[in-house]
């Protein structure tokens, strides 16, 4: 390796810290090396599928504060463990009025932080398994690894074509509305509908000006040919997800569906 490389690298990697002390953004940094472990994702990440998706981190970067930082919102839940603290973020169901829907319909979003309050485990619970099925989840977090970052709109456009293509079953809008019920509005198309779900993020605190994002969103895309699901959008805590199932399928499924 040259000399005139590693000043390169030293000096880049030294640029990331300045501008991150000068701006009071260290989470920023530690959401960037994250990011970076995408590119070694079984060295660094373990999918473990259960009732519950999870995504251990195996060499953890991130703190608890970071994502009070970024989302300005504070978890539902916040409990003691052994050694650590569960976090658990719940979103519930809400009508046009904003008001619960019963028989209450809710599913979370828990992270596991370690001694040193370090993100170890990030889990979705089974009920956002039906609208963004395990198989899916995880090559959609595997294509991470080289998107491109905007770091004004805080979000990540990954790459599928970086990954293998699966061989999968998309889900049916009757097995989706069994476990979300009616949605709140249908969006009509010539050869699709969306379904659109609001969830309220039951959460004790938001920092001043921050109060939207306790509004969740979701927006669940059918087609009409097949009444299968293959968009999931959302907006969850301030995180924004959409996803296209069907970049990810294998050749045969994907003509199937056009």
């Amino acid at each position: 390796m040259s000399s005139s490389f590693i000043r390169r690298s030293v000096r880049f990697i030294g640029v990331l810290v300045l501008a991150a002390a000068l701006t009071g953004c260290m989470y920023w940094l530690r959401a960037y090396q994250t990011y970076l472990q995408m590119n070694e994702f079984d060295h660094n990440f373990k999918v473990v599928v259960s009732d519950e998706f999870t995504l251990r981190f195996n060499q953890p970067l991130l703190y608890s504060q970071d994502f009070v930082s970024l989302a300005k919102l504070y978890p539902s839940e916040d409990l003691p463990m052994a050694e650590g603290r569960r976090w658990r973020y719940w979103f519930r169901k809400i009508d046009k009025d904003k008001r619960l829907i019963k028989p209450e319909i809710s599913f979370y979003s828990q992270m596991l932080f370690n001694s040193e309050k370090k993100l170890i485990a990030w889990s979705f619970s089974p009920l956002f398994l039906h609208i963004a099925p395990p198989a899916f989840l995880e090559v959609s977090l595997r294509s991470i690894a080289g998107a491109t970052i905007d770091k004004d709109k805080q979000s990540l456009k990954a790459d599928a074509d970086r990954v293998g293509k699966i061989d999968a079953k998309l889900p049916k809008k009757a097995a989706v509305m069994a476990q979300l019920g009616e949605p709140l509005a249908i969006e009509d198309e010539p050869e699709q509908e969306v379904y659109v779900y609001h969830f309220l993020l039951d959460t004790p605190r938001i920092e001043e000006g921050y109060e939207g994002h306790a509004l969740n969103e979701v927006k669940l895309t059918f087609t009409k040919k097949n009444q299968e699901l293959i968009i999931m959008a959302g907006n969850f805590a301030g995180l924004k997800v959409a996803i296209d199932y069907r970049k990810f399928l294998q050749a045969p499924s994907l003509a199937r569906l056009d």
